[in-house]
């Protein structure tokens, strides 16, 4: 199993007989390099989805379209898109579980919001989700974007992800010590990959917190396009 940072929350997952982008933004992401987009989607065979926001869907249509794949996730945005965009999807909500590749992906809770950009202001774009992803032998917990919910608890027993990407950037989502504590009270993780960190000013800039709350724990901070084995 292979996981490659696309950047922000963008990853790039080999699993099974699979190739999954997560939240593929990489138009105008400011940490992607550019010229190495055909690499990023080389293979690909499904794009999963965690919410509207355009920092995370931004590239979902283009991409859906010039490989020929089907967007996964929250039914009322991939119907949407089905409908008036002609692309293939998988839409489920929160508690399904669908067969991507023999990666089986169950979609389960996050605390954020959901929209894309309108003339007019946002559009609803359903709700916002994370991921628990099992297969050769593993369960990846994909946080999404989310702050630490009480839902971890029964999730983390339920599941029993080994392995956790979670947002830990801050102002917008968990910041490192929150991150850190969601991950000690709610899971047992061997290891953890920070994300929704690094692309702005605005967002942390290290993984420092979390590794130090983390004793134990295998703290991978990303590098961009760098393949991470799992």
């Amino acid at each position: 199993m292979q996981l490659t940072w696309l950047g922000h929350s963008g990853f790039r997952l080999e699993i099974e007989n699979a190739v999954i982008l997560i939240d593929p933004w990489l138009s105008g992401n400011p940490v992607f390099p550019e010229e190495r987009r055909d690499e990023a989607l080389d293979g690909a065979t499904h794009v999963l989805l965690t919410h509207g926001h355009g920092d995370h869907s931004g590239d979902t249509l283009a991409i859906a379209r010039q490989k020929g794949i089907p967007v996964a996730g929250i039914y009322d945005l991939v119907n949407s898109w089905t409908t008036h965009h002609g692309i293939e999807g998988i839409g489920f909500n929160k508690g399904g579980t669908v067969d991507l590749g023999g990666a089986q992906v169950t979609m389960v809770n996050a605390s954020h919001s959901s929209s894309l950009d309108g003339a007019d202001g946002p559009i609803y774009a359903g709700h916002e989700s994370g991921y628990m992803i099992a297969g050769e032998g593993h369960v990846i917990y994909v946080s999404g974007d989310t702050d630490i919910m009480a839902d971890m608890g029964w999730m983390g027993e339920y599941h029993q992800p080994d392995i956790g990407i979670l947002c830990a950037g801050g102002h917008f989502t968990m910041d490192m010590r929150r991150a850190a504590f969601a991950a000690r009270r709610y899971f047992d993780f061997k290891t953890v990959i920070p994300c929704h960190y690094r692309t702005f000013p605005l967002l942390e800039q290290s993984a420092e917190a979390l590794i130090e709350g983390l004793p134990g724990v295998r703290v991978i901070e990303p590098e961009v396009m760098k393949a991470i084995r799992l």
